[in-house]
């Protein structure tokens, strides 16, 4: 009897347990069962983001397929415009000659003031003409001489002033044309500022408001290339630096003066284009690079003191940059050439007092500046025959002065009464300039 309580009373524990873990079991089913429910509700809502997802990336292919068509149909367009940009720029250049002559005149110094030198009555009554007034001896009555040029500053020009407008020739040398601008003047007149900047400058950390021509225009190449390669332009920039010192051309970037000279001109039997032989010619890739050999051919570049000027240029300095393009896209190619020239300055024997070693450069820096002027006149004469190889000077820019070039000429005058002589000899020489016609300059295409 005792084991039949036993048994049922252990039944009944049974049943119990059961009956909880029943209890459990439905309270878990229902769980899952409304956890279903939310996950099918979260099912459902991720599909119909997934099927907006999807019709949002097939608008989005096409959006993109419309960009891409567009974008191709605007690099056409840009390469387009940029072609008639080329060509427009090139007609507005031959507008306004293949030989234009601008006239800085630059201020009076402070060392000029304190010894006593007097001002000329050299004004510009506006931006293209400038007007001298002398008395005339034979009347004894101040006479007014006017001299007409493409662009003239007066003394307070900054050097951007100057840039602005040599600018658009430099942009035609990234265009495959030929470009010189030279410097021309008397010694003392600011050529040499005008196109490099002070004396011992540092185009790194000097002032840029100083700096000159030549790094000017070699920092715009390297920018406006860098610009050009969204359009599919590649340039390969060659620099070369070179004087022309007593009827010898000598290579400016040797490291060992000794080995300045040896170099030769040499004349192509296809085309008559001139080249210059034995020279350093280096491939520069930024605007720091040329920055440093400018200042090594300074530093080898001939300089002396003479009687009209403390820190005179000796020699004829050019700087050249051979420009090579190519467009990946078109397979268009272009070649130019810059050609930056500052020419020492004319002196008379009488004023110098040079002796010696420098007299024999002042006699040879004014023949060949007298050569320049020949080759000029004869240019614009149309003379049949035009004496080139009279002077190394003329030679070496032949390819610039010939017709195939579009060349500026950059006349600097000095602002004082006792140089007014050599500023009116200057002054009529670019006059002579400015009305030379050496025909159309052709864009080289490869």
């Amino acid at each position: 009897m005792e084991a039949a309580k036993q048994e049922a009373a252990t039944a009944v524990r049974r049943a119990a347990a059961l009956q909880m873990e029943k209890s459990s079991l439905e309270t878990t089913v229902m769980e899952l069962t409304s956890s279903s429910a939310g996950l099918k509700t979260q099912v459902a809502a991720l599909t119909s983001l997934y099927d907006t997802a999807k019709e949002e990336i097939e608008k989005l292919k096409v959006a993109r397929e419309n960009l891409e068509q567009k974008v191709a149909r605007l690099e056409s367009e840009l390469e387009d415009s940029e072609s008639t940009r080329r060509a427009l720029h090139n007609d507005l250049q031959e507008l306004k000659g293949n030989i234009r002559v601008f006239c800085r005149m630059r201020p009076l110094l402070q060392s000029e003031s304190a010894a006593g030198n007097k001002p000329a009555s050299i004004s510009f009554p506006d931006d293209k003409n400038v007007e001298v007034v002398k008395m005339d001896p034979q009347t004894s009555r101040p006479k007014t001489m006017s001299f007409t040029f493409d662009k003239v500053f007066p003394g307070g020009s900054l050097q951007m002033d100057v840039f602005k407008e040599v600018s658009h020739l430099v942009q035609s040398a990234l265009d495959g044309y030929n470009v010189c601008i030279f410097a021309y003047g008397q010694t003392g007149s600011g050529k040499t500022f005008t196109m490099e900047g002070p004396d011992n400058f540092d185009l790194c950390t000097g002032n840029e408001e100083l700096v000159g021509l030549i790094p000017r225009a070699l920092k715009q190449i390297f920018e406006i290339s860098q610009k050009l390669k969204g359009q599919h332009w590649t340039y390969t920039l060659h620099a070369s630096f070179l004087e022309v010192y007593n009827e010898e051309i000598r290579d400016l970037l040797v490291e060992n003066k000794k080995g300045l000279t040896g170099c030769r001109l040499t004349t192509s039997k296809s085309d008559g284009s001139v080249a210059v032989s034995n020279t350093t010619e280096l491939q520069v890739t930024s605007s720091d690079e040329i920055y440093q050999l400018l200042s090594h051919a300074q530093k080898n570049r001939s300089t002396g003191a003479t009687q009209c000027n403390e820190r005179s240029s000796r020699s004829h300095s050019v700087c050249r940059l051979r420009i090579t393009g190519t467009n990946s896209r078109s397979g268009q190619g272009r070649k130019g050439t810059l050609n930056l020239v500052d020419l020492a300055g004319s002196e008379r024997l009488s004023k110098s007092k040079a002796e010696g070693d420098r007299l024999k450069e002042t006699k040879n820096i004014n023949k060949s500046l007298s050569n320049l002027s020949n080759v000029i006149l004869a240019l614009s004469r149309k003379d049949d025959h035009i004496p080139y190889r009279n002077s190394k000077l003329t030679h070496l820019l032949m390819n610039s002065l010939g017709g195939n070039s579009k060349t500026l000429m950059l006349l600097n005058i000095a602002p004082t009464e006792e140089h007014l002589g050599e500023t009116l000899t200057s002054l009529r020489f670019a006059s002579k300039v400015n009305e030379c016609n050496i025909g159309t300059a052709q864009q080289n295409l490869q």
